[in-house]
């Protein structure tokens, strides 16, 4: 590079005098020559300092940016400063050089110096995009607005992207026909489907941040067509921040194709009763249990208590809420809700004053294959928690129940509703406000159906549905957290709160809708096969028994269920014969569990 130099300032010094006479050598004055060469020697010792005091010599021209430009710039500047000053300060000729000479020499000098320094990043550059052109992923852009704008400038402008953008579509009318930084708006959603044949596209980039899911939900209903992946900024905070960027890009998910705006629980007025109060989780580890302790801890609880039998899952929970929230008073707990005496060690130690009883085992077919378990853990799990709660004062006691309890036509659907007879029975003779809160599924949850499918579609397949009519309700589990704890703020004791889930969904669409938003095409690339209904699996789940009515809430989304009249004490007779059977792991417990819940209807 000083070599390079050398001959630069050579070159500017001798092409500066030449321009003023259009090149031609003969008609150049002598003395502007002697000039110019007399004080050659020293005007290159003294750009060559300059330049190292700019530091040209010590950037990684691969990576020159905006301030390796700035040196460059100053320094030749300066470089030409310092040549004019030196040439009449030294009389090198009795005639110095033409007034022209210092504003082209500078000229060239910048030149050429700037060719050294950024041809080689430029060649490396079109090198690299070369080579990965040959392996290219063509991408359509949805937006071309800020977010659009920064997408295709980091594309454009990486050496290792493999993407090449080859189309933008937008609404916006006035944008199309034009460009941005080479890249045509070709026109609005009509034009998607159309031009991802014509450009052959393999990925398209969802930019449009501020649009609301259910503007998402019909561009991704035209785009699903396409067979091309899909792909979408988070939200529009990460542009205000100044954070949006192909990294930011996630895979389209499952969740924007429900169309529905997410469900907002003002929860700083409702969690008025959570702040400085002893809170109890169990199963704090799980997927609603875990969503329960993040969103308790951000209302300051006097202490929060996450009670778990895995002491895994309990560990990351526990890692996460000490990093997030390191003033929180936190007391993870290892122990099992059918350990009569280590539940009630944890009540008598601690005094928790609101209780929320997530731990229950969920997964149906295999509850169907230990049916004594989910009595164990289930039924009598619930029984020794409340019992603890009640026998210490507790204040609130929240059960998580299911759909599945209505009609239940599985083990697990049962135990949980035989729970929430427990529960309502418990109210009546406790101080304890005890209620239950049913929901139907949660999207992500452990055991969902999304986290398999994706697994199977990353196999290669097939994805198996259980039947093609199988339909189901789906929230997310914030949502169904956030109604859980404001059901907690509307109890008064003996409710069964039931959350609004929305329009119920096929399985079957929802398996379609994720092959081809991974960019597959159904049954081509990705089979989907039935493999029929499970033990104990319904083709759909009710949130309401018949017996039970309806009353509204102040929130339009959690509805309460009337309490079912029991007769008490032929039911505590029942659930002693049933503790004993489950503890001496009865052949087939069904038929009891059929007497305490007459709804409740088995193959035999």
């Amino acid at each position: 590079m000083i070599v390079y130099d050398v001959i630069s300032v050579i070159a500017a010094s001798f092409l500066a005098v030449l321009i003023r006479y259009d090149f031609k050598m003969g008609e150049v004055m002598p003395e502007f020559l002697v000039a110019i060469r007399n004080y050659l020697g020293i005007n290159i010792l003294l750009t060559l300092l300059i330049f190292y005091f700019f530091r040209l010599y010590h950037s990684l021209w691969a990576f020159a940016g905006e301030t390796e430009l700035q040196n460059l710039v100053m320094a030749c500047l300066v470089a030409s400063v310092v040549t004019g000053i030196g040439i009449n300060f030294f009389k090198v000729s009795t005639k110095a050089v033409p007034d022209s000479y210092y504003f082209t020499y500078f000229f060239f000098l910048l030149m050429c110096v700037f060719a050294s320094r950024f041809s080689y990043r430029f060649l490396r550059s079109r090198k690299h995009k070369m080579q990965n052109r040959k392996n290219s992923i063509s991408v359509m852009i949805i937006g071309a607005g800020d977010a659009g704008n920064t997408i295709i400038k980091e594309i454009v402008s990486s050496n290792f992207s493999t993407m090449v953008i080859r189309c933008i579509i937008d609404d916006d009318r006035n944008k199309w026909g034009r460009f941005i930084q080479g890249i045509k708006v070709v026109g609005g959603r009509e034009k998607i489907i159309e031009s991802a044949d014509l450009y052959g596209i393999d990925e398209i980039f969802l930019a449009i941040p501020s649009a609301s899911p259910t503007q998402i939900r019909e561009i991704l209903e035209i785009c699903k067509e396409t067979n091309c992946k899909l792909r979408s900024l988070p939200g529009l905070y990460q542009l205000v921040n100044g954070e949006v960027n192909v990294s930011k890009l996630r895979d389209v998910e499952v969740e924007d194709l429900l169309g529905r705006e997410p469900i907002r629980v003002d929860l700083d007025s409702i969690l008025g009763y959570v702040q400085n109060k002893v809170v109890l989780v169990t199963g704090g580890g799980g997927s609603i249990g875990s969503e329960l302790c993040r969103q308790v801890a951000t209302h300051k609880p006097k202490q929060l208590i996450l009670f778990d039998i895995y002491e895994n899952s309990a560990y990351d929970i526990q890692q996460e809420l000490k990093e997030k929230y390191p003033e929180l008073n936190l007391v993870v707990l290892i122990g099992s809700v059918r350990n009569t005496n280590r539940i009630n060690s944890v009540f008598e130690k601690y005094h928790p004053d609101i209780v929320y009883h997530a731990a229950a085992h969920k997964h149906v077919p295999l509850m169907e294959d230990s049916p004594n378990e989910a009595v164990k853990n289930n039924v009598f799990g619930t029984w020794k928690t409340a019992m603890a709660a009640a026998q210490n004062n507790t204040k609130k006691f929240v059960m998580i129940s299911t759909d599945k309890a209505v009609n239940p036509t599985n083990i697990m659907g049962a135990s949980k509703r035989i729970c929430e007879m427990i529960v309502q029975t418990f109210n009546r003779h406790y101080d304890t406000e005890f209620v239950a809160v049913r929901f139907g599924n949660v999207l992500g949850s452990n055991g969902s159906v999304i986290p398999l499918f994706k697994k199977q579609i990353a196999a290669g397949g097939p994805v198996t549905v259980t039947h093609p009519d199988i339909i189901r309700y789906f929230m997310t589990i914030p949502e169904a957290v956030s109604l859980v704890l404001q059901a907690g703020a509307y109890a008064k004791g003996g409710e069964i709160f039931v959350l609004d889930m929305g329009e119920p969904v096929k399985i079957l669409d929802l398996a379609k809708n994720l092959i081809r938003l991974s960019g597959y095409k159904v049954d081509e690339d990705i089979k989907i096969v039935f493999t029929g209904l499970r033990p104990g699996e319904k083709l759909y789940e009710e949130l309401l028994m018949k017996e039970e009515g309806l009353q509204d809430t102040d929130n339009k989304l959690i509805h309460i269920g009337r309490p079912i009249e029991l007769d008490e004490r032929k039911f505590f007779v029942q659930l002693k014969n049933l503790e004993e059977a489950s503890k001496n792991e009865c052949n087939d417990i069904r038929p009891m569990i059929q007497e305490i819940v007459p709804t409740y209807h088995y193959k035999r």
